[in-house]
């Protein structure tokens, strides 16, 4: 037996309203891209490792999710040699901050829309 279903009012909602889900960013909303790009939005410039680390992602999952990032623009990598290892960073470019400002925004007002806000 499914559980019990909520007692919501039954109310036509305007076409923007219903579809503000849609307006999240595809790009971003993926778990990881969204890992990656809040973690170097709030740490500041990361190397592969300490991301890796911080998201709890394989090498070859955060590899890849941040290869799609730094497609769309939304974040950058440099290498560069330290003592004997090469190391690659990566940062949240002007465009990723932005982008992922305008998804926490779109997220708010998704939640603010289901909480009948």
């Amino acid at each position: 037996m499914a559980g019990k279903v909520a007692n919501v009012p039954h109310k036509v909602t305007p076409p923007a309203a219903a579809n503000a889900a849609l307006a999240l960013d595809p790009v971003i909303h993926e778990r990881a891209r969204l890992a990656i790009l809040t973690a170097l939005g709030s740490q500041g410039e990361l190397t592969f490792t300490e991301l890796r680390d911080l998201i709890g992602a394989t090498d070859g999952n955060l590899a890849t999710h941040a290869a799609k990032l730094e497609a769309a623009g939304f974040i950058s990598s440099g290498k560069g040699v330290l003592g004997r290892r090469v190391k690659t960073t990566y940062g949240i470019t002007v465009l990723g901050q932005k982008r992922l400002l305008e998804y926490l925004e779109a997220l708010e007002k998704l939640m603010g829309e289901v909480r009948g806000g």
